[in-house]
């Protein structure tokens, strides 16, 4: 064990993060999956047992992904993005299909399914540190710079929206937020701002004329094609985050209206461990709205801790991007931290209806799955650059102290 923690680097405080947000989502996947368990003729023990088997895996993915020197995933990262993009393809057109869309696909022989979006993203934010690693010389040039790093970006966000416009929009707004630290000219990204904000406005064009229509439009909006079934989705979630929905019954209303009763229930410091009284009726309570569990529970008290903890993994890989001194590590361990933390804060903006209702996950709290695992999979990522910027420090050291 000892020689297990020696072996163990990179950043203290994540790994701490890491270790308080596992005991979070260990107690807040066991209150909140009783009513699954029922559905499913299981015992709430066995939901338990699987997400301490996730946890499990997962920190051990940290912990070999952070043994590996971060730069071997830059000899990874265009191999790992091409594998990305048919991978996006196929489930786009052949995926497991649920609520229209197409989000995975089932792996043969194990018949276990996940996410390619997942992959996509964490190959993207590979990718793109090192082409910025690699133009920083050329950045400013629209033909030479921008393009080469703007295509990729564009190629996955356009693959996942039909699907999953939520996680779209995150990946694009993440990127946006890269490429202006790596001294993109802002100009360059203003274009594509204002480019992406076309549809969104046309989305909200269309949920503004849904609810003045009296003629049925919501019905209609739904049709199309099957690459974009969802639109009348992203329309009725839209409509119901800007007017509270017009139907109660709404799947969407629903949600949001008992994570509001959930809320209104934790108050200050919560009802307790394991006394969530909404967890019956609200959907999906152990991955999109847990965080509304975790209030109620633990009230706004435990809802901001768990607030701070994100922020200050954020603060903390910051911190590694500064003291890194190659390009590809800096940018690695921002842009992929940069991603975790702003789901985050997505999903809780959601449970506090702050933000229209979207399908991301509360990183390393929501109950496991292939997200869970490739969650993991960026933090060891992120601790591996940590290791390897201690160990040049570390050896800076011993320099001086030879010198002195």
């Amino acid at each position: 064990m000892d020689q297990l923690l020696n072996r163990t680097k990179g950043d203290k405080v994540i790994w701490a993060i890491v270790a308080l947000l596992a005991m979070a989502s260990l107690l807040a996947v066991y209150s909140s999956t009783g009513s699954l368990a029922y559905r499913m003729n299981k015992s709430t023990e066995s939901y338990l047992f699987k997400q301490v088997a996730f946890i499990l895996i997962g920190v051990a993915v940290i912990y070999f992904a952070h043994r590996v020197n971060y730069t071997i995933y830059s000899r990874v990262a265009l191999i790992l993005f091409l594998i990305a993009i048919p991978l996006l393809i196929y489930t786009l057109f052949f995926g497991v299909r649920l609520n229209e869309g197409s989000r995975w696909i089932r792996l043969p022989i194990i018949r276990l399914t996940f996410q390619t979006s997942d992959l996509a993203k964490l190959a993207l934010f590979m990718y793109l540190s090192r082409l910025l690693s690699k133009k920083q010389n050329v950045i400013k040039d629209f033909r030479k710079g921008f393009l080469p790093v703007i295509l990729p970006i564009g190629i996955v966000c356009v693959l996942i929206a039909p699907a999953n416009l939520s996680t779209a929009l995150l990946i694009g707004a993440t990127s946006m937020l890269l490429l202006f630290i790596g001294r993109v000219s802002v100009k360059h990204l203003f274009l594509v701002v204002v480019i992406g904000m076309i549809p969104l406005m046309l989305l909200i064009l269309a949920a503004v004329y849904q609810h003045s229509s009296e003629d049925g439009s919501r019905t209609h909006a739904a049709a199309g094609s099957k690459l974009f079934a969802r639109v009348g989705t992203w329309v009725n979630r839209m409509e119901n985050f800007m007017y509270g929905g017009k139907n109660a019954d709404d799947e969407d209303s629903y949600q949001i209206n008992q994570a509001k009763i959930a809320i209104s229930k934790g108050g200050v410091l919560g009802l307790g461990p394991g006394n969530s009284q909404t967890r019956d009726f609200l959907p999906h309570p152990y991955s999109d709205f847990i965080y509304a569990i975790i209030i109620e529970e633990y009230g706004l008290v435990g809802g901001a801790f768990i607030l701070f903890v994100y922020l200050v993994f954020l603060f903390r890989s910051i911190r590694i991007f500064r003291k890194c001194p190659y390009a590809f590590g800096a940018f690695l361990s921002l842009g992929l931290s940069f991603t975790l933390v702003i789901q985050a804060l997505a999903n809780m903006a959601v449970n506090v209806n702050l933000f229209p209702v979207t399908g991301v996950t509360l990183p390393l709290v929501s109950m496991g799955g292939s997200s869970f695992l490739f969650t993991c999979l960026a933090i060891g990522i992120i601790l591996s650059v940590a290791r390897n910027v201690d160990q040049l420090e570390g050896s800076k050291l011993v320099t001086l102290k030879n010198e002195e």
